[in-house]
């Protein structure tokens, strides 16, 4: 999510606006399905479940027991691709190591992960030549849902952990401080283009420093490229992802606007209409042992254990002092109440959403999350 690189949202949406009228041309409609049982689950008590209206900074995620839920192997073994547009970010941990660790074999699931950009599988998730992806809600996502796409987000990924600095880094100019600093006109330097989630907070950024997202000028750089034009003086400003930030943090020319929400995840698991209509028993078991991964291994701050940082590391390919510089990240699946119509807000601000914004119970599915965790 917030480490990969973005395409023109128009392109993206326009592909998907033209995929969404095909299906609908051959009457592709959502399948009815009856209200599916849901079973209490041992190990998963009264904190594996936050209210979704809970939006409180210091709320603690959910968790079950070390272990738990267990693994309710299917019937008959399953095969589930999820395309990802990287395999190195950290927030692709639990995914990686689900896969490493055995999770999804011990649900009866044999997960291909394959890297995609994300306008090479949405179209195929829509269609359901894929099955999930883990990614975001983003601007192309939502034209896609109001196109006549059947996608859902069906499980969240992370929160920035409150020492974490990623996010809207400013050069002040003369006079200027932390803590008033106009934005208004400067230009800004991201990866991310304005279709991303990210344009939400960036937005709440901008806006406490006299900004917005249509009152700065956008420069879409390269990830290596981005630190290296706000240091010139090529962007005024700039998006700094981890652990990018901590060559300006301490250093009194720069300073740090505003990050994530805190305790707000902006990304996660998307499922289609393959894992949504024909077999949400997979859909259930795949996030069960996504949900049974982060129990296990991403509990808390998982880099005080120094072995597991060595794994990741391996596992993601990425430096293990590199992985070390910044706080964990606050592994959590679940979708808080009115994210996505703060998202709408700030794609119809960037001017990349196309037609009205998407209710949240069209775009939202917490019943598979819930059923994993025995939440009635």
């Amino acid at each position: 999510m917030l480490t990969r690189k973005t395409w023109p949202a128009a392109l993206l949406a326009g592909a998907l606006l033209a995929s969404a009228g095909c299906a609908k041309e051959d009457d592709a409609k959502p399948a009815a399905h009856k209200p599916r049982a849901i079973k209490t689950v041992e190990g998963c008590g009264a904190g594996s479940w936050t209210d979704p209206a809970d939006l409180a900074k210091d709320r603690k995620p959910a968790r079950c027991d070390k272990g738990a839920p267990a693994p309710q192997p299917l019937k008959k073994k399953r095969k589930i691709t999820i395309a990802t547009g990287t395999l190195s970010a950290e927030y692709v941990a639990p995914l990686q190591l689900a896969k490493a660790k055995g999770e999804f074999a011990k649900e009866g699931l044999d997960v291909d992960i394959k890297t995609l950009p994300t306008p090479d599988a949405l179209p195929l998730l829509g269609k359901g030549e894929i099955d999930a992806q883990w990614a975001a809600p983003e601007a192309a996502v939502m034209n896609g849902v109001n196109g006549g796409f059947n996608i859902k987000w069906v499980a969240a990924n992370f929160s920035a952990d409150p020492a974490s600095k990623s996010g809207l880094w400013v050069r002040l100019k003369d006079g200027e401080s932390a803590t008033h600093v106009d934005m208004a006109g400067r230009k800004l330097g991201t990866m991310i283009g304005k279709g991303s989630v990210i344009s939400y907070p960036m937005s709440q950024a901008l806006k406490k420093h006299g900004g917005g997202l249509d009152k700065v000028e956008f420069r879409q750089l390269g990830s290596a490229d981005v630190l290296t034009a706000l240091q010139n003086g090529g962007v005024d400003s700039a998006w700094l992802l981890d652990p990018i930030w901590r060559k300006v943090d301490g250093d009194k020319k720069y300073a740090f606007l505003g990050g994530q929400p805190q305790g707000e995840p902006l990304g996660g698991v998307l499922f289609g209409p393959s894992l949504l209509e024909k077999d949400p028993d997979a859909g259930v078991a795949f996030l069960r042992a996504y949900i049974r991964t982060v129990n296990t291994y991403f509990a808390g701050d998982y880099k005080q254990d120094k072995a597991f940082v060595t794994e990741l590391s391996k596992l993601l390919k990425i430096d293990e002092a590199i992985l070390s510089s910044t706080p964990s990240l606050r592994m959590d699946w679940e979708i808080r109440k009115g994210t996505m119509d703060r998202l709408q807000a700030a794609y119809e601000e960037a001017g990349v959403s196309k037609g009205d914004p998407v209710p949240e119970d069209k775009a939202v599915d917490r019943s598979l999350y819930a059923e994993a965790v025995g939440h009635k």
